[in-house]
């Protein structure tokens, strides 16, 4: 989108999902891990079909736990739904920051009931949330920063990780942080930045959730921040249907194929496959918590 564009105009994430799954073939499932590990950044209501078939298909590739994560009030709702009676899922909720300025007036009723929902107890992160300046032009980047703000403000008054999305904004995501004052636990989704930028947020305490993009040709950056990242502040994600990792780019994305994900991770970091999953894994249980409850 230009920056002259509003964001109305630009198809929304349901409708560029649904394009990406519609026509496409799913990738066949990678060779599973001997280690499990998580998947900290998926929307299984985006990938389609029955979210059971997913899980499933995630746990036999060694995915044994999944965040999904909310973008607005609706599958925010489904993902506290979903968390409630699959113990494998816990849920996120918040407003996506391409959502915010849509909402326009609503805004605020939709984060009050954001917070609403952020004191359920399967809910342990709230977002995603955060700021985009390549889909949303100017005039919606006021809304978006509104957002982010009270979403911080809801992370710490219920003591829930805080999902940031980041799209080209680094430097304004940190101003914001850093002038609210960030929550204890910040993960960047689909960490996008170059090894400066990750030394700021890792200096600052954060962690970094990486994405299939760490496998794409382009990224050698990406794959420099990792190794400027310490294993123990390091998710990994899908941020399904989207951002396939190699050698499926373009296909639908699902939690079973995050083990091209850590693969790749682990052969730019070189670290070892199996003690990366363990590190990744005590990460998400720091993060979001247990999983199954007593």
């Amino acid at each position: 989108m230009t920056s002259e564009q509003h964001p109305d105009q630009e198809p929304d994430r349901r409708q560029r999902a649904a394009e990406r799954t519609s026509r496409r073939t799913p990738p066949p499932a990678p060779e599973p891990l001997a280690v499990p590990v998580l998947d900290s950044h998926t929307h299984l209501d985006l990938v389609g079909g029955d979210p059971r078939e997913q899980i499933g298909a995630a746990r036999a590739a060694g995915v044994d736990r999944l965040v999904q994560v909310g973008v607005d009030v609706d599958s925010s709702r489904w993902a506290v739904t979903l968390a409630d009676t699959e113990p494998e899922v816990v849920a996120t909720v918040g407003i996506h920051p391409n959502e915010a300025p849509r909402l326009g007036a609503d805004l605020d009723e939709a984060l009050r009931q954001i917070e609403a929902l952020a004191g359920q107890p399967r809910v342990r992160g709230v977002g995603e949330t955060g700021l985009d300046t390549f889909r949303t032009g100017p005039e919606g980047r006021s809304a978006q920063e509104a957002s982010f703000r009270a979403h911080i403000a809801i992370a710490k008054r219920h003591r829930k990780a805080l999902i940031v999305h980041d799209r080209d904004a680094h430097a304004e995501v940190l101003r914001v942080l850093d002038d609210e004052g960030a929550p204890d636990t910040v993960v960047m989704h689909c960490f996008s930045g170059d090894a400066d930028f990750a030394t700021e947020c890792v200096r600052r305490g954060f962690v970094l959730s990486f994405a299939g993009t760490v496998t794409f040709a382009n990224a050698e950056p990406l794959r420099e921040a990792a190794r400027a990242c310490p294993t123990d502040r390091m998710l990994v994600e899908t941020d399904a249907p989207y951002l396939t990792p190699m050698p499926h780019r373009g296909r639908p994305n699902a939690p079973y194929l995050i083990p091209l994900t850590v693969r790749g991770l682990a052969a730019a970091t070189g670290t070892d496959l199996d003690a990366l999953c363990a590190a990744i894994s005590t990460t998400g249980e720091r993060v979001f918590g247990h999983w199954r409850q007593p």
